[in-house]
C-alpha cells in the first residue's frame, strides 16, 4: 500500500508561543498529582522503586509568554526521580534542570512527592517481625540558589488516657477493699489469685489507636533524607507505636508500655517536639496529634512547632 505521509510535512501549530492575553507574571504554574515511580536510597540493600504522586510547578517571570514548557517537566520527572535515589542534592540538580529546561521563562522551582514507605519492624518480644507503612510527604523549592526541603510523615501509637486509668485504679480498689473487707489474713497467693481473676479487674482504662502527624525542614548541611530515624525517634519518644506481627507474649509487652506511657493528645505532643527540638538535622518542626477517642464521638488533637537554633 502506497503511504500517504507528505515528503514535506508542515510544521505543528504551537499557540504557547502567542503572546499571553491580560498579560502579568504568574507565581506558580505547573502539573499536580502526577503518577510516577521514584526510587528511595536502601541504605545497605539496593535502591527500591516505590509508585508516587508528584506535584512539580515553576514561576512564570515572562509577563507576556503565554505558558511554559510542561512537557519538558514531565520528561525530566520520569528521567530523574525514577534513575537517580531521592537525595537532597539530587532533588537540587532536578529543580535546576527544571528552571534549565524552560529556557529562560522560571527562575524558581517547586516539587512535592507523596509516597507510602515500608519499613520492616521488630515485635516487642518475640522473634517475629512486620512491615508497617509510612505516609511520607517530601517538598522541596530552589529560589534564588537555595534549596528549602521538607519532610513530613506520620506514625500510628496508642495512647492511654491517664484520667481513664485513674480513675480504674479506684474502682479496682474500692472493689477490692468490698471482696476482702472480712477475710484475715491475707497470703500474698489470695491476694495473687484474685488479681488474675475476673474479678480483679473492675475497670479498663480507654485508650485508641491515635496518629502523630510531623513535618520538619531539613538542614542543607545532611545529604540523605533521615525518614527511619525520624521514624525511630518519634516512635521512641512516644513509647507504644502499633505493632504489626504479634504473639502473646508482645501483645502483654504492648499492654504494659501503654501502662508504663500514659498520655493526654498534650503529653504525646510535647513529647515529640522534645526530640525534634534536639535534632541536629531539624532547622524548623511542626507536629500535629490527633487522639481518635474511643470514649467520645470526636477527636483530641494537640500542636506545636518551633525552629531550632
Amino acid at each position: 500500500m502506497e503511504s500517504r505521509t507528505p515528503q514535506h510535512p508542515q510544521p505543528l501549530p504551537d499557540v504557547a508561543h502567542e503572546a499571553a492575553a491580560l498579560a502579568r507574571p504568574l507565581d506558580w504554574v505547573g502539573m499536580e498529582a502526577l503518577a510516577l515511580p521514584i526510587r528511595l536510597a536502601g541504605g545497605d540493600a539496593s535502591p527500591l522503586l516505590v509508585t508516587a504522586e508528584v506535584d512539580v510547578a515553576v514561576d512564570l517571570r515572562d509577563a507576556g509568554a503565554r505558558g511554559i514548557h510542561m512537557s519538558r517537566l514531565y520528561l525530566l520527572l520520569q528521567d530523574q526521580l525514577a534513575n537517580e535515589p531521592l537525595t537532597a542534592p539530587g532533588l537540587r540538580r532536578l529543580l535546576d534542570a527544571c528552571i534549565a529546561s524552560q529556557q529562560g521563562l522560571a527562575t524558581r522551582a517547586r516539587l512535592r512527592l507523596r509516597y507510602e514507605h515500608l519499613l520492616l519492624r521488630p515485635a516487642l518480644v518475640s522473634a517475629h517481625a512486620g512491615w508497617k507503612r509510612y505516609p511520607v510527604e517530601v517538598e522541596a523549592e530552589l529560589r534564588d540558589g537555595h534549596l528549602s526541603l521538607w519532610l513530613g510523615l506520620a506514625v500510628d501509637y496508642s495512647s492511654t488516657c491517664p484520667a481513664s486509668a485513674a480513675l480504674s485504679r479506684q474502682a479496682n480498689a474500692a472493689r477490692f477493699e468490698s471482696d476482702f473487707a472480712g477475710a484475715r489474713p491475707l497470703s500474698n497467693a489470695l491476694v495473687r489469685d484474685w488479681l488474675a481473676s475476673p474479678r480483679g479487674l473492675a475497670a479498663t482504662p480507654h485508650a485508641q489507636r491515635s496518629r502523630a502527624r510531623v513535618r520538619v525542614e531539613l538542614r542543607p548541611a545532611f545529604a540523605e533524607l533521615p525518614l527511619a530515624a525520624l521514624v525511630d525517634a518519634v516512635e521512641a519518644s512516644l513509647g507504644t507505636p502499633v505493632q504489626t506481627a504479634v504473639k502473646r507474649e508482645d501483645e502483654q509487652a504492648f499492654a504494659e508500655a501503654n501502662a508504663a506511657n500514659l498520655m493526654f493528645c498534650e503529653d504525646a505532643a510535647r513529647r515529640v517536639a522534645s526530640v525534634l527540638a534536639a535534632d541536629a538535622r531539624v532547622a524548623a518542626w511542626d507536629v500535629h496529634v490527633a487522639h481518635f477517642e474511643s470514649l467520645h464521638p470526636h477527636d483530641a488533637v494537640a500542636s506545636v512547632s518551633g525552629r531550632n537554633s
